[in-house]
């Protein structure tokens, strides 16, 4: 079980976190061969939403490589289950999500992750896309970016872990780039199912146009 409760500056001091922020700078260098195409926007503190296109298993650690912060991630519940990585989860400290449906306990979570000055990892199309179009986005993110008025960064991952498993993702090497938008922010935007839209049309609008750079 996750045990939430430290602060940011307690997560990045642990040895596993900082061990595992460097893992992933060395195997998405030398192994996955990433090219970050712009710095990222993301800075030293603060909270922020971390907000990106779903291409493969991958996609988190280049993500992590290129980021200097933690990212607390919002994932599938099932996902933290496995006895061999359940002690690097309870490191991390993911807002573990269910998939049966609206989880209101995770979205209580992720607005208290954001309260705490943590940056919030979420991929809004909820499963990985197969094609290069981005597939629609959940209104959870725009919920999210409205009710705490934290900065959305948008991201573009892509590359030739593209359309692959989570084994041969992970273990083959692949040359993946990755692109970062400008933060964006939403204080004034219309409250109801409406403005819940168009805020998730925004975010999507943002990430799309990384892709035709």
């Amino acid at each position: 079980m996750i045990a939430p409760g430290r602060t940011i500056e307690q997560l990045e001091r642990q040895i596993v976190v900082r061990g595992g922020k460097l893992t992933c700078q060395i195997v998405m260098t030398y192994f996955h061969h990433l090219q970050v195409l712009n710095p990222c926007p993301i800075p030293e503190k603060g909270g922020g939403i971390l907000v990106c296109n779903h291409t493969s298993s991958l996609d988190p650690v280049p993500l992590q490589a290129a980021c200097p912060r933690l990212i607390t991630w919002m994932m599938a519940k099932e996902y933290a289950g496995h006895f061999g990585t359940r002690w690097f989860f309870n490191a991390i400290e993911p807002i573990l999500v269910e998939r049966s449906g609206r989880d209101m306990a995770a979205a209580r979570a992720a607005l208290r992750a954001l309260k705490e000055g943590k940056i919030l990892g979420i991929f809004p199309e909820g499963r990985i896309e197969k094609a290069q179009e981005l597939l629609e986005f959940q209104t959870g993110i725009a919920l999210q970016a409205m009710k705490s008025t934290a900065p959305v960064y948008p991201a573009y991952p892509d590359g030739t872990q593209r359309r692959k498993g989570i084994v041969e993702a992970v273990l083959t090497p692949n040359h993946v780039t990755l692109r970062f938008g400008p933060p964006i922010q939403f204080e004034e935007e219309a409250e109801g199912r409406e403005g819940l839209e168009r805020v998730t049309a925004k975010i999507k609008s943002a990430i799309s146009a990384l892709a035709t750079h």
